[in-house]
């Protein structure tokens, strides 16, 4: 696989979804990609008419089912390599994080996508991008400090 060099780079908007888990630790939903069917986080090209975290958190919930609060400012940036029909194409994506508040019952890409909560310490070696896996992994020390909420309302 090629590695990043002066090739311009498409961006990419993406959400963290995020909530406490029973026990008051921080979950992370992860969806497959449709085609590799390889573990991320919900994403998507930026949609024209919405600011960058707007789009990131449409792109929750049409891929992921989840509603909540997201941040305006993106928490990182990371580059991948999207693989395409043409070939692999270069993507630099905005991460924001979204706070999930609700579970929909249905959304337009449920039958074509999994989804499942992990624990943010196990999400990190489960998503296929090594610059998401590294972000995830330089945040749950942060997230591990946070004094715990309330759990979110079960699903």
């Amino acid at each position: 696989m090629k590695k990043p060099h002066s090739e311009k780079a498409r961006l990419q908007v993406a959400a963290l979804p995020l909530r406490h888990g029973a026990d008051g630790s921080v979950e992370v939903l992860l969806v497959t990609t449709r085609t590799t069917k390889r573990w991320t986080v919900p994403k998507g090209w930026p949609i024209k008419g919405l600011k960058a975290h707007e789009a990131a958190a449409r792109e929750a919930a049409e891929e992921a089912g989840v509603i909540g609060k997201i941040c305006k400012r993106p928490l990182a940036e990371y580059l991948y390599w999207k693989q395409c029909a043409d070939g692999p194409i270069l993507c630099r994506v905005k991460l924001f994080k979204l706070r999930v508040d609700r579970r929909l019952d249905t959304w337009p890409e449920k039958a074509e996508r999994r989804q499942q909560w992990f624990k943010f310490s196990d999400a990190a070696d489960l998503v296929g991008e090594p610059g998401l896996g590294a972000i995830m992994r330089s945040l749950k020390v942060e997230f591990a400090r946070a004094p715990a909420p309330e759990p979110l309302a079960a699903e």
